[in-house]
């Protein structure tokens, strides 16, 4: 008799869910933003968007496709989840510390002011082994849970934010610990609520990796989640060299503007990810992923466009008036904006399709494309040079993935059409 298996929301509901959380993060983020841009010297709140990158680029480290390669393995048999769980908390643990100890020590090699609150800020990667917990909701697509631990990270990280300002902290570096305390919160909560569907899952498929072997089977989604990460945030490194820390501060409140305005590609491609996978077993993939991708890529250039045409009224709203200088790099943002709206689907759909190097090949040609590009354009045209660097980017993600899904995704579904038109009635 087979295990029961719990009632799996609809992917139009987790994905809802998970924007509904997201626009509430990015509610709490945008007002941390703007009450942090008014409250600290624009060269200062340069250095604090400087370090928010940073740790952006320590959680993929910390991960390094662990999370994804667990999604991977347990999407259609949840029962090897149990087995696999013990290793990729370990994993995380030996991978957040390495990367904890780069970013401290990159603070203490430039003499960042508060180096010290910098490196205790980066202990908070650390509880990303918890989080990995979260697998067996993704796997059914149930994030009420996930989203309602985030929303209460979130809630304490602004009261945080909220309480320094109020008793007249003023260094970025004291900021940035309180960002990592809410995040911290957040995996341990998700952890704790997570342990009861644990105890639920079947565990007659448990399966067991050593530590080396699973960084190494998980290290080509790991590196391209790194990649993209790199070029999404390695602008901050060339402005600030180039352009300096007052430049900085209003690239990244553009930056910011183009997080929020990714959520739902991003997050709807998220919650698709077993979905697809489920849809590449029984040889559907290429039409599933169209089916998800054209109204998002509709959406994505409606949203672009307008937020394109609306760039300084919304900089001057949300970060003052100083900040609608950076209308024409928004602008650029916004055209990769609309680029992403199609790639997210795209390379979600590579994932599940198990092309894993077709991943790294991509992401890694694209982190090449935008260090050139960002080497060629910053020293002259600054953050736009940056901007315009990013859309060519994304674009190039986009142009990528399409072509090698639809060669990999019509091999594949017409390998498993064949099959299934060639096997007869099966004797059990």
């Amino acid at each position: 008799m087979s295990t029961p298996t719990p009632p799996t929301p609809s992917l139009r509901r987790a994905t809802l869910v998970q924007i509904g959380g997201r626009l509430y993060g990015s509610a709490t983020t945008f007002l941390t933003l703007a009450l942090l841009a008014r409250a600290l010297e624009r060269p200062e709140f340069g250095r604090f968007t400087f370090y928010l990158a940073a740790f952006a680029l320590l959680d993929s480290i910390s991960d390094l496709g662990l999370r994804t390669l667990l999604v991977q393995r347990t999407a259609a048999e949840p029962g090897r989840l149990a087995g696999l769980l013990p290793t990729a908390r370990r994993a995380r643990l030996l991978l957040a510390a390495l990367g904890g100890l780069a970013v401290a020590g990159l603070a203490f090699a430039l003499d960042e002011p508060g180096a010290v609150w910098i490196a205790v800020a980066c202990l908070y990667p650390l509880t990303h082994a918890f989080e990995l917990s979260t697998v067996a909701w993704t796997n059914r697509l149930a994030w009420g849970w996930p989203v309602a631990c985030r929303t209460g990270g979130v809630t304490v990280r602004l009261a945080l934010v909220l309480g320094a300002l109020a008793l007249g902290e003023r260094r970025p570096a004291v900021f940035l610990l309180c960002i990592a305390a809410g995040s911290a919160l957040a995996n341990v909560a998700l952890h704790v609520a997570a342990r009861k569907e644990l105890r639920g899952l079947p565990r007659a498929l448990q399966e067991r990796l050593a530590l080396l072997p699973m960084i190494w089977a998980a290290l080509p989604l790991g590196l391209a989640a790194l990649c993209q990460q790199l070029y999404f945030y390695i602008d901050n490194l060339f402005v600030r060299v180039y352009s300096g820390d007052d430049e900085l501060g209003l690239y990244n409140a553009c930056a910011r503007l183009m997080s929020f305005a990714i959520m739902v590609p991003i997050y709807a491609a998220l919650a698709a990810l077993p979905k697809l996978r489920r849809e590449f077993a029984a040889g559907r993939l290429w039409p599933a992923t169209l089916r998800l991708c054209a109204p998002l890529a509709a959406f994505g250039l409606v949203f672009g466009a307008l937020g394109a045409l609306l760039a300084e009224p919304i900089l001057r709203l949300l970060f003052g008036a100083e900040f609608a200088a950076g209308a024409d790099t928004l602008r650029w943002l916004f055209g990769a904006v609309a680029a992403v709206h199609v790639g997210a689907v795209l390379t979600t759909a590579l994932v599940a399709a198990g092309a894993n190097r077709a991943m790294l090949w991509i992401a890694a040609l694209a982190l090449l494309l935008n260090l050139t590009g960002n080497a060629l354009v910053v020293p002259t045209y600054g953050i736009e040079g940056a901007a315009s660097t990013t859309l060519l980017t994304e674009l190039f993600v986009a142009a990528g993935a399409l072509v090698w899904l639809r060669r990999a995704a019509y091999s594949a579904d017409q390998k498993v059409t064949a099959e299934g038109s060639n096997s007869g009635p099966q004797v059990r």
